[in-house]
């Protein structure tokens, strides 16, 4: 049935959350349509993109392999073989597992679309310029999205998981690993990294309405750089190169998040020096 559109000012309380239910709906349309696509190709995500990371030719431990055979670094990442072996406990299990991905897969492939319901949703509390910035909201914001979930995928993932199959505290223990942990570990960071690479969208609104400014981002920056540097730490073997190539993204986020929130403030803000 169609919905009559009313005047933002006309809304009230319960027309908004009317128009919030029928966004979720359509967002939950969208990645279940997304879902279906990537249950066709199933195969595909689950043996090549999911267990990827678990093999010793993944194209991350190559070249990893190369860096470290050129510079003399650890060859932790020339193994041939992953030290572990995945297991699947739950008569549903490897059922509920295929459900979860191509719902994951389904959010990956529809965030544009997801995006594109949002903006229509907040749009009609916007100015008429602003509105005019949809596709470059758009455009941006999902560009920075794949690149962060590839950037999850293809460098924190293998790092994470060569890192933690290499590691033990005795031989008499054999890594048997359940196969939600390992899925969910690929899943969570490539989500996750995903989300982070929005940063620099979601300072933009946040300096548009002035909760931050260039000044506190400048003032906080040494406590970011430890906090990212910390992260890096975390997720990647104890080398420097590793722990290099995650910060360094991250770090070029922020700097790009303090350049936008400047050239709004300075905006918003014509007459302040």
């Amino acid at each position: 049935m169609a919905r009559q559109k009313k005047n933002l000012n006309e809304m009230s309380f319960l027309d908004h959350l009317e128009e919030l239910r029928w966004l979720l709906v359509r967002c939950s349309a969208g990645i279940l349509i997304g879902g279906v696509v990537a249950y066709y190709f199933s195969d595909f995500i689950i043996d090549t993109i999911i267990l990827g990371p678990k093999k010793g030719d993944f194209i991350t431990y190559q070249f990893f392999c190369d860096l470290a055979n050129t510079y003399n670094l650890d060859k932790s990442f020339c193994n041939t073989e992953m030290p572990f072996t995945l297991r699947n406990g739950d008569m549903e299990g490897q059922f509920s597992l295929l459900v979860w991905t191509c719902i994951t897969a389904g959010l990956i492939i529809s965030f544009p679309y997801i995006l594109l319901q949002f903006w229509n949703f907040i749009s009609p509390a916007l100015y008429k310029k602003e509105k005019k910035n949809a596709i470059k909201f758009i455009v941006i914001s999902s560009l920075l999205f794949f690149l962060g979930v590839g950037f999850g995928y293809f460098i924190i993932t293998p790092l994470s998981v060569n890192f933690l199959a290499n590691f033990t505290i005795s031989k008499e223990i054999e890594n048997i690993i359940d196969m939600n942990s390992y899925i969910g570990l690929v899943k969570t960071t490539s989500l996750a990294t995903g989300l982070i690479f929005e940063l620099p969208v979601i300072m933009y609104f946040l300096s548009q309405i002035g909760i931050v400014t260039p000044s506190f981002l400048r003032e906080y920056r040494k406590w970011a750089y430890v906090i990212i540097l910390i992260l890096a730490a975390i997720v990647t073997p104890p080398d420097v190169i590793s722990q290099i190539i995650v910060t360094i993204p991250l770090v070029i986020l922020y700097e790009i998040s303090i350049f936008i929130s400047a050239a709004i403030y300075k905006k918003n803000n014509p007459i302040t020096p």
